[in-house]
């Protein structure tokens, strides 16, 4: 079954995919109404999310909010599918650059980095254009689907300008063993773990847990971290801003790193709050007696 689901799609994903981008809009506009005004798809986790995230605005500002995002999220979708076909140099002129100098710097020093990120921007479109600047090899960490025929769909897709993956359960030992190539490895460090296991801190105002697997592999092979913004600027148009956030990470005490980049992605969440992912359920898990802190 799960292959005659993907052979019912795959035309219609492609479909979409070859579609101009003046269609391609025109198209989100109508998965608007129908997510949001028919399906009202998950309207009440959005809801509650930017409740206890801004209380202090009021109920019409923060509905202006929910809208802009379900207008930017659907925007988000077709941009993804878009980037089955997406030319090299169309990624070039929607996705441009601001501190590329840092990267240069650790490249010409000889210096893999590790980058982190959030669910803010078009994440996938900032990997595309990564691979656009010759400089570090990306490896995106990313978690396999069970479908294995659209698993090879979004494999694919996400490497097909030049990135690689690594598997979520096996990114430590992959990049352990690749430790002598110059590479840059992307971490979207918002994801929720489990709540024993994770560093509790407050985001967005609320308890909440964090993974520390970027801290610790940061210290441990001493790859500077890197934090990457994907601001939108206009639509279908974005810019990747990259930061230094740490430099030297093996001196820093723990839990500093992983509060660092927390800290960074609330700032540009509470700048374009419509542009992160709302529809994930962050703050499903309650910190535990004795946390890590």
């Amino acid at each position: 079954m799960a292959a005659v689901g993907y052979f019912i799609a795959i035309p219609f994903i492609y479909g979409i995919a070859w579609l101009p981008f003046p269609l391609l809009y025109l198209l989100s506009d109508g998965l608007f109404v129908v997510l949001y005004h028919v399906a009202g798809y998950r309207r009440k986790v959005v809801q509650d999310n930017l409740r206890r995230s801004f209380p202090e605005k009021s109920e019409a500002e923060r509905r202006a909010i929910e809208r802009a995002f379900y207008r930017w999220f659907c925007d988000l979708v077709l941009e993804t599918v878009r980037t089955l076909t997406i030319s090299r140099q169309a990624i070039i002129q929607r996705v441009a650059v601001d501190g590329e100098d840092i990267l240069r710097k650790y490249h010409a020093a000889g210096r893999s980095v590790m980058l982190v990120m959030g669910h803010w921007g078009n994440w996938e479109w900032g990997g595309a254009r990564f691979a656009q600047l010759g400089l570090h090899q990306l490896f995106v960490i990313y978690h396999p689907l069970q479908n294995k025929w659209f698993d090879r769909l979004v494999l694919h897709m996400r490497t097909r300008l030049g990135n690689r993956l690594y598997t979520m359960e096996e990114t430590s030992r992959s990049m352990l063993r690749d430790r002598e190539q110059l590479t840059a490895t992307a971490f979207i460090a918002d994801q929720t773990p489990a709540p024993e296991r994770a560093f509790w801190t407050t985001f967005m105002g609320q308890d909440t847990p964090v993974f520390l697997g970027p801290e610790r592999l940061a210290r441990k092979l001493g790859y500077p971290i890197i934090y990457v913004g994907i601001r939108a600027t206009a639509r279908g148009h974005y810019t990747m801003r990259f930061e230094e956030l740490v430099a030297e990470p093996s001196g820093t005490a723990d839990g500093a790193i992983t509060i660092a980049h927390t800290r960074r992605l609330e700032a540009d969440i509470r700048q374009q709050p419509q542009h992160w992912l709302w529809t994930h359920r962050r703050w499903k898990h309650r910190r535990p007696t004795h946390p890590h802190e």
